[in-house]
């Protein structure tokens, strides 16, 4: 390629081209094979043949024609990841886009070479190649190619070359220290963007109109793109100032306007809205004075209004924006309430009281009801829109009560619907965890505070619910809920709910809690023995993490190991929520409970010894020797806090040896009520044996009866008076040995009485009411003489 021959230059490069486009022989020599295609450019890579014809192509700067052909051998050679590599370390990138704008009639200039940076952006270090181009020199370069083709292209071939270069420009703006603003790039790409919306005197674009064509389509949604990149940079801000960008994206945010000629289609129209609203959740938490002076919040409200309407607009939901939003407006609320969030989460009280003002949150409210009804269709949709519309309630309810209370009963009836949602859904991966952490941070800040809103929330059953969410023992939710109990407590009237609430196998919130330690402090490695007493009194607390670590001497205003370990765990959280239930007559608890409660209760003395402990060691490393009076108060307080743990420790076996002994006297009841059982079946299968003896032998009938009359004679009084009258007991001729009872004798009623088994009954209860008595078959007329010799037996 160093020889200055034209033919022979051209004539290497149709070779390398023929590598990847080869012919079969036209005629087979004898004795020879021709080399397959797939060795040729395996070869090509081995030999780092693309450097070479990177590094020839400085030899060809007035040559056109050579030139052409070396770009398009290596644009054949830039499919290979092999050869991209060998061309970037070559600097091709910068070489090849320093000469995009160089003269070329034919055009081949710009597309091989647009595509050979492509194939460098997408098979070597892209990290590499884009700081190649954060150059002045390209970027200008790529600015006015850009501009050409913006201007001037008019075909289509044209258009898709200039939307491939904003694409390279959009992966070069990623780069932070990319000169775009210096180089002027910048104001053009936000001028081309907003020219539509924003009318512009720039001479740029005067007369300029874009197509409804896919390439100009294209177009517009890739310079929307560049300015959430772009805005990225903070220069750039005056920027998008200056060029009314704010006022140029909100002209989108507004229903259809139907019997409108417009240059979009309907389809077209609807993702460039969707895409416009999503810019400005990009780009209006930067410019809040643009955003105010254009009434966006009024604007976004009113739309979010038609959004909840049931006007008859059937959105196509085709783009990435539009996901889930075909033949409904899920896609134009989602995105309004981000852009609604991303403002209110700005915190700037001119935004958020304005948003107030405006009815806000009485509107959100309305808007989560509704929404609740569509929650059969595009369920993860639904659940992001409820996420964001609870996120942005907290937003504004935060630290302000009378805002608490405008959210009021309604506001806590939706937290409540959220709470009973069936647990299993938390796995199902559509978006139920994320709802369950907004619902939990909307507890934070729209109720706890608001006293009226608490006593609805408590009357609601709420803390029930918050309980059987921590009893899910899911790690994710347990701090969030632990924090939300310990502020609810503050409420007198918390107690009596925590304390009735009941779950699986009749668990008590105290016992439930006490687990929850347990847990915790299983997962971090605290010592403890195998009835959960304390092993070292010194260090009572000490997690595996704090026994690794060894203690450095850090500046006064940095936390230390143990006051980071409060935080960073949820035991600081149960003891405030068992302190403030007061750790005396808890319900429910266990033998193993009350042995993990005595930790609990003592939390607090044992954290202060050790980060007394963590001050006393410190002092040592540093190498400083305290006053006689300061050494003797921290050797008491060390003392102090292990005498604690030693009194703990002391507690605990004793709680232990109480339950062992209790447990061994309930064993031994056990065990009487077992024997007992046993001898009465003894005892009674004895008795059995015996009866069925006497029944069926006739000389142990005859035994247990000598027997019988025996023991009642024993049992009579000697001593008779000599005028007692002495009743028999037994009865005469009975042969059985089974004490007698009393003996009743029955005599039938006579026949006579009844009249004999044939008597006419109805007759006879016809006459029954007269006479009184039995019933009787007698004549009609009878004397009053007669009637007295009858008398009833």
């Amino acid at each position: 390629m160093k020889i200055p021959n034209s033919e022979l230059r051209i004539q290497i490069c149709k070779c390398i081209v023929d590598f990847y486009h080869a012919e079969p022989p036209k005629k087979h020599i004898t004795g020879y094979q021709q080399a397959s295609s797939s060795y040729k450019i395996k070869m090509a890579e081995v030999g780092g043949l693309a450097k070479k014809m990177v590094q020839s192509l400085a030899l060809l700067e007035n040559q056109l024609v050579e030139k052409l052909w070396v770009l398009k051998a290596l644009q054949h050679l830039s499919t290979s990841e092999v050869n991209c590599t060998l061309m970037m370390k070559a600097q091709a990138a910068s070489g090849i886009c320093a000469h995009l704008n160089d003269p070329d009639p034919s055009g081949q200039l710009l597309f091989r070479s647009s595509e050979i940076l492509w194939n460098l952006l997408e098979k070597s270090s892209k990290e590499e190649i884009i700081q190649q181009l954060s150059n002045l020199e390209c970027l200008l370069t790529l600015k006015e190619v850009f501009k050409n083709l913006f201007m001037r292209g008019f075909s289509h071939y044209d258009r898709q070359l200039r939307n491939d270069i904003l694409v390279i420009t959009t992966i070069i703006a990623q780069n932070p220290g990319a000169p775009m603003i210096e180089c002027g790039f910048t104001r053009d790409l936000i001028l081309f963007a907003t020219f539509n919306e924003v009318k512009s005197q720039n001479p740029l674009v005067k007369g300029l109109k874009l197509s409804n064509s896919y390439e100009d389509f294209e177009l517009k949604k890739l310079l929307f793109n560049i300015i959430v990149i772009l805005c990225k940079d903070l220069p750039t801000i005056q920027l998008l100032i200056d060029g009314k960008v704010t006022l140029a994206l909100f002209t989108y945010v507004k229903k259809p306007e139907k019997h409108k000629t417009i240059e979009w289609s309907a389809a077209q129209y609807e993702e460039l809205q969707l895409h416009a609203i999503a810019t400005l959740s990009s780009v209006a938490p930067l410019l809040t004075e643009e955003y105010m002076l254009c009434q966006g919040n009024a604007r976004v409200l009113a739309f979010l209004q038609w959004c909840e309407s049931e006007d008859s607009f059937f959105s196509h939901g085709n783009s990435y924006h539009g996901t889930g939003g075909r033949g409904n407006k899920f896609a134009q609320m989602r995105y309004s309430l981000r852009l609604l969030r991303a403002m209110v989460y700005l915190e700037d009280e001119t935004i958020n009281n304005d948003l107030c003002e405006k009815g806000t949150i009485q509107q959100l409210i309305g808007v989560f009801k509704n929404i609740i009804k569509s929650h059969d269709k595009e369920e993860a949709i639904v659940l992001e829109i409820q996420s964001d519309i609870l996120l942005i309630l907290s937003g504004l309810c935060e630290h302000h009560i009378p805002r608490k209370e405008i959210f009021g009963t309604e506001g806590v009836d939706i937290i409540l619907h959220v709470m009973k949602t069936d647990p299993m859904k938390f796995q199902s991966g559509l978006g139920y965890n994320v709802l369950l952490f907004s619902t939990l941070d909307s507890i934070w800040c729209c109720i706890l505070g608001c006293y009226p809103l608490e006593d609805y929330f408590l009357e609601k059953e709420g803390i029930f619910l918050l309980l059987d969410l921590l009893a899910l023992n899911q790690k994710k939710f347990c701090n969030l809920v632990l924090g939300i109990m310990v502020e609810f407590c503050d409420n007198p009237k918390t107690t009596a709910h925590v304390n009735a609430w009941r779950g699986k196998k009749d668990q008590t919130a105290a016992s439930l809690l006490i687990k929850l330690w347990r847990k915790e402090e299983k997962e971090l490695g605290v010592k403890r023995d195998k009835h959960g007493m304390i092993i070292d009194t010194k260090k009572p607390l000490f997690t595996s993490f704090q026994e690794e670590q060894k203690i450095m001497p850090l500046p006064a205003n940095c936390p230390t190991i143990a006051i980071m370990d409060v935080a960073e765990n949820i035991r600081a959280k149960i003891y405030a929520v068992l302190g403030k239930l007061d750790f005396e007559n808890l319900p429910g608890l266990s033998a193993e409970d009350f042995v993990t409660l005595c930790i609990i209760h003592r939390y607090l003395d044992f954290k202060i010894g050790e980060i007394w402990n963590e001050i006393y060691e410190e002092i040592k490393l540093e190498k400083l020797r305290p006053v006689t009076t300061d050494k003797k108060i921290l050797e008491a307080i060390t003392t102090a806090s292990e005498n604690i743990g030693k009194m703990v420790a002391s507690l605990q076996s004793e709680m232990i040896e109480s339950q062992a002994h209790q447990d061994v006297q309930n064993e031994q009841k056990v065990y009487a009520k077992i024997q007992a059982t046993h001898k009465q079946r003894e005892l009674a299968s004895k008795s059995w044996e015996n009866f069925l003896a006497r029944t069926s032998n006739a000389k142990t009938l005859k035994k247990a009866k000598r027997l019988q009359e025996k023991a009642i004679e024993s049992s009579r009084y000697s001593g008779q008076p000599p005028n007692a009258i002495f009743h028999r007991t037994d009865i005469k001729g009975l042969n059985t040995t089974v004490p007698s009872g009393r003996v009743v004798t029955v005599e039938s009623t006579p026949a006579r009485l009844l009249g004999g088994p044939l008597a006419d009954t109805d007759i006879a209860l016809k006459k029954l009411p007269i006479r009184g008595g039995a019933l009787q078959s007698v004549r009609a007329a009878k004397t009053v003489n007669e009637r007295k010799k009858i008398t009833p037996t």
